[in-house]
């Protein structure tokens, strides 16, 4: 294995800590388990973060741009999704 392939693993790695930490964060019924559990989590986070960004600063890493229109025909469609919450955008209390 090389350095891409070595950091490539260690970054899933965080990704699927960071997914777990947030379930368990879910289910913590204690006050300090869920401080000490967040504290974790967002401190796996950064890691994945940073090597995210090493692995795209050498290249290793690589997202491709989408086209003007598709985004705008995404964000069209996702927009429409807004009239069916159940709250309304500016307030936590149901719609009336």
């Amino acid at each position: 294995m090389n350095d891409r392939d070595y950091i490539n693993d260690v970054l899933a790695t965080e990704k699927y800590m960071t997914s777990s930490y947030s379930i368990a964060l879910n289910e913590a019924s204690h006050d300090q388990l869920y401080q000490d559990l967040s504290t974790i989590c967002n401190e796996t986070q950064q890691c994945q973060r940073d090597l995210y960004n090493m692995m795209f600063k050498k290249g290793w890493y690589g997202v491709e741009a989408e086209q003007t229109q598709k985004l705008q025909q995404t964000q069209q469609q996702f927009s429409g999704y807004s009239s069916q919450f159940p709250y309304n955008n500016n307030s936590n209390m149901p719609m009336q």
